[in-house]
């Protein structure tokens, strides 16, 4: 165990001495630790001032409405949708998006987003019982990226995985989980075609991390991710022009690790903070409980 931390440690200190890094723990500001029925939590969402998450492959199609101030289940909102990795979650305001574009291996070739109208869980009547929504079928946006020719599956290998999107000007803006080259695509998909569409690359960035969930807010893109030795970490990026975000360097943040903050794979902005989510995490030499965190703004940069 005490060569597995010093690797740890060496490892954080060359990403913190090749680049400028600042320090925030988020150990401190756990809201609480998540219900056992959201464990695999993969994502986070604001909607109409609510928080919304989900758990990703080999779970339920349901999105579940966390109460910030506990991140205690406040609703469960059904879907007839097949969950074969859920891994993204954004809106336009009135449409949630599901990624289903988990893609560990590379080899998937029925990468698809899920449009949902947010009305239609409200036109259900809600089951008094265990406090769910059904929702109708979403709508499918297919896609493929054009740069991808080898589906070979490569696991924990490829650069066309994906975790990370938002939706900013009428598109879904994805960013990828890169393995291979520890960096990020960004693409758009246009949501209005259900036919299914090339992925359009716009830029890439290097962040030495798998991006694992992204938020947009006030001009500034947030994305979060982690590496292979568990270090977590959030990155600030400034949109220098209308839907580009990587051209100049971010604001980059060291959060903790893993094994003591869990596998982050949420984040959310609004007016007060920052909301970042984690997933149960196992190792041989640890674990973390799912939880959830809020960093409130003024512990950011201006």
């Amino acid at each position: 165990m005490k060569k597995f931390f010093l690797v740890v440690s060496l490892s954080i200190s060359t990403i913190l001495f090749s680049q400028q890094t600042d320090f925030l723990k988020i150990r401190k500001y756990r809201v609480n630790y998540l219900e056992a029925k959201v464990q695999e939590t993969s994502g986070l969402s604001l909607l109409n001032g609510k928080l919304y998450t989900f758990n990703d492959s080999g779970n339920t199609p349901d999105l579940f409405e966390l109460n910030k101030e506990n991140g205690e289940v406040a609703r469960v909102l059904k879907t007839n949708l097949i969950n074969t990795d859920w891994e993204a979650l954004t809106n336009d305001g009135e449409n949630f998006y599901i990624g289903d574009f988990g893609n560990n291996a590379g080899a998937r070739k029925d990468l698809v987003i899920y449009k949902v109208p947010y009305g239609n869980f409200n036109q259900i009547n809600t089951d008094k019982v265990s406090g769910s929504e059904r929702a109708l079928d979403g709508i499918s946006i297919p896609f493929f990226y054009p740069e991808q020719t080898d589906f070979t599956p490569k696991n924990l290998k490829t650069d066309f995985d994906a975790e990370a999107m938002i939706y900013l000007n009428g598109k879904i803006h994805l960013f990828t989980k890169e393995w291979a080259s520890k960096s990020t695509t960004h693409y758009t998909i246009d949501p209005e075609i259900s036919e299914k569409q090339e992925a359009k690359k716009i830029e890439s960035f290097k962040t030495d991390f798998v991006v694992t969930d992204a938020a947009y807010f006030d001009n500034k893109l947030y994305l979060v991710g982690y590496t292979k030795k568990t270090e977590v970490f959030l990155n600030i990026f400034k949109e220098t022009e209308p839907g580009i975000f990587l051209k100049e360097d971010p604001e980059h943040y060291y959060l903790g690790t893993a094994l003591s903050i869990g596998q982050i794979e949420g984040v959310a902005v609004d007016e007060l903070g920052v909301y970042i989510s984690g997933e149960k995490f196992h190792s041989p030499v640890g674990g973390a409980k799912q939880s959830l965190y809020f960093i409130p703004k003024d512990k950011l940069k201006d």
